[in-house]
């Protein structure tokens, strides 16, 4: 047992991530509460603390915890509390994020970790499922990997209706805290493999988006009223299903991350011949890289 687990009740969901933790209030946590969970996150990568019951106040005052909030850039957000959002749906078809994808990799400084309630749970459906990516970048073979890592990415957040947000980053990227490496592209906000053509990008990130959703490295979770959960968003991916029954209801606060930084400086120029060919895509690319 780790020292921040002890006299808590820890029970592990599967073999890749995720822990489900009891013993603890998190309405009332402090700065040596917080301290045990890191520890526990660092871990686990994705926790769940049932039966928690956060008002939107104690919930931001627990999120403060653990560093600055701020507001989702791609979501319209309660005026009062802007660093706090409520997101509704019914009976499916209203997930936002039924894709798997890192929160906000359309970021310079993507989120570093999410603090989720589900506060209206529906009866049918509606889980979520995490994965681990240090395992799914471990999983690839030497050669793949070695490729990876020296390739960077195009992110933007055209799924939420704003492809001018845009950020490049590393297909490999190194935890700040543990040192692992592990992919960071998504199907959700990643466009493009900057150092290939389009048709060698696709191909690429066509696989790498299957692989890492390998069951081998995710662990899934069903919901009740009033668990928190949070993840490391700089080494997971997460995929909420959108099958559920009836209403369903979350509340979150997203602390701020940092630049991700690569595990090895970038191997090769961008890809230049695709601009000249005269794609749309690969123009706003080269406009982006050109102007920042």
């Amino acid at each position: 047992m780790t020292e921040a687990a002890k006299g808590l009740d820890i029970h592990r969901l599967a073999g890749s991530l995720g822990a489900e933790v009891r013993g603890l209030s998190l309405a009332s946590a402090g700065a040596g509460e917080a301290d045990r969970i890191k520890g526990l996150l660092l871990e686990h990568l994705v926790l769940f603390f049932p039966d928690q019951h956060l008002s939107p106040d104690e919930h931001i005052a627990f999120g403060r915890l653990f560093g600055q909030l701020e507001a989702h850039p791609n979501l319209g957000l309660d005026a009062e509390r802007p660093e706090f959002f409520e997101l509704r749906a019914e009976s499916g078809g209203g997930a936002i994020a039924d894709e798997w994808h890192s929160d906000l990799s359309c970021q310079a400084s993507p989120s570093q970790l999410a603090i989720l309630q589900m506060k209206t749970c529906p009866q049918v459906g509606g889980d979520t499922l995490w994965a681990n990516m240090y395992k799914a970048f471990e999983a690839l073979t030497p050669p793949m990997q070695a490729l990876c890592e020296g390739l960077s990415a195009l992110h933007d957040a055209s799924p939420h209706g704003h492809p001018e947000r845009k950020a490049i980053h590393p297909v490999v990227r190194v935890h700040p805290e543990t040192g692992r490496k592990s992919l960071f592209v998504n199907e959700h906000f990643t466009r493009r493999i900057v150092e290939l053509s389009h048709d060698e990008s696709e191909m690429l990130l066509a696989h790498l988006t299957r692989f890492v959703a390998s069951p081998r490295f995710t662990v899934r979770y069903r919901w009740s009223a009033g668990t928190i959960a949070m993840w490391d968003n700089r080494c997971t991916q997460h995929h909420v299903l959108d099958d559920f029954e009836g209403a369903r209801v979350i509340q979150r606060v997203t602390v701020m991350g940092d630049a991700p930084k690569p595990a090895v400086p970038s191997r090769w120029s961008p890809y230049r011949d695709a601009f000249s060919a005269g794609s749309w895509r690969d123009m706003a690319l080269w406009k982006f890289l050109r102007e920042g």
